[in-house]
């Protein structure tokens, strides 16, 4: 089989789809993947063929040390709004005009496409290429036809294709997921009936963990940028507690900007995210898919400061199942996140609930059986 994966937007979006691309990879397909300009020496630096569909300034690297912009928190709506005219409108546009090339230079029989990359799906449409779908927005909640699909309708004109006023070209194939199927809303608005899913990995099996009280804190690879002081009321919440605090601010972000912090605060711009949360009693973050589902899948809480993009959603659908708590990231103080992260350790119903979603995660089947689905439809 030659595999075609394709994403839209940065690493967030890259990152879900990598271990599906390895395993495809390691079971002796021809696995190329297709994104952001700027984003492929990481895929090179995985081992994989890299297409480019935006230049590479798009979604690059970014400098060593980049000033952060004034916190702006977006809610529930207005990230619908966004995620519409930034992936329906312009991301749409981008891919559908440059994945057609890369279909007749790579020639997939397959091409495995992030949900949020609405393009690729023109342009497969167009060659004749079936596709699947691997979700990345935990809760399902952002996409909404009636906001999408009039966006996309006219991307799809453009390029000769009838409306699709329900969305329904974009699941058509088959749909994977790595998420915790319980967390998925059932109001999610864009139905996917009988998804596939699987475990991305060596789902960790949870465990009592001894010694001090361990917090890590991160507002991803993206939100970081956009902090305002965020990072500072956390350091000074967090620094109050007995416990140790790993605060990790990204690779354009320095830590010297944040000034002096407590003892107890270890500031970095990267540590592993897998080590960073293994050694964790309680995650506090924006609530972004990747960061929320990799806490889950070690039975960890959250503390969760939404501030755009799926995050409200997810947060929202976190506490519907009783899995995390949630501040007000424009207004949260140093006190009320020390509060809440108090009494998200000492709530043990909220450890047993989310060592239950632990449990879900491990007892999906791994890659093989995801990479198989794919082979399916390939053929």
């Amino acid at each position: 089989m030659r595999l075609l994966v394709t994403f839209v937007g940065g690493l967030g979006h890259l990152a879900p789809l990598l271990p599906l691309a390895r395993a495809a990879r390691d079971a002796g397909h021809d696995v190329a993947l297709a994104g952001s300009g700027g984003l492929v020496p990481h895929i090179e630096q995985a081992g994989f063929t890299a297409f480019a569909t935006s230049p590479p300034p798009h979604h690059a690297q970014a400098p060593d040390r980049q000033p952060r912009t004034p916190l702006e928190v977006m809610d529930a709506h207005a990230a619908e709004v966004e995620f519409a005219d930034n992936f329906a409108d312009r991301g749409a546009r981008r891919m559908a005009g440059a994945v057609p090339a890369i279909l007749r230079d790579f020639r997939p029989d397959l091409v495995l496409r992030d949900e949020t990359d609405l393009g690729t799906t023109i342009a497969a449409e167009l060659h004749g290429t079936p596709v699947a779908t691997h979700l990345v927005l935990a809760s399902g909640m952002i996409v909404r036809p009636d906001l999408v699909a009039p966006r996309l309708d006219v991307v799809r004109a453009e390029h000769g294709l009838p409306a699709d006023p329900d969305l329904t070209r974009l699941t058509s194939g088959p749909v994977l997921s790595a998420a915790a199927p319980s967390f998925r809303s059932p109001d999610a608005p864009l139905r996917v009936t009988d998804p596939v899913h699987y475990r991305a990995g060596a789902t960790p099996v949870t465990r009592k963990r001894p010694g001090r009280t361990c917090v890590y804190a991160t507002l991803g690879t993206i939100f970081n940028k956009g902090s305002g002081d965020l990072f500072e009321r956390l350091a000074s919440g967090l620094g109050a507690l007995d416990a140790d605090v790993l605060l990790t601010v990204g690779r354009d972000v320095d830590p010297a900007d944040l000034g002096p912090v407590p003892a107890r605060v270890r500031v970095e711009r990267f540590v592993p995210h897998e080590e960073a949360v293994a050694a964790a009693d309680v995650v506090v973050h924006h609530g972004g898919s990747g960061s929320l589902m990799a806490a889950l899948a070690h039975g960890l809480p959250s503390v969760l400061l939404p501030l755009g993009a799926d995050q409200p959603h997810n947060a929202r659908r976190a506490h519907e199942l009783g899995l995390a708590a949630t501040l007000d990231a424009a207004t949260a103080t140093p006190a009320e996140v020390g509060r809440a992260v108090d009494r998200a350790l000492a709530d043990a119903s909220m450890r047993s609930r989310c060592e239950a979603v632990a449990a879900e995660l491990r007892a999906l089947p791994d890659a093989e059986s995801a990479v198989a689905t794919l082979c399916t439809a390939a053929a």
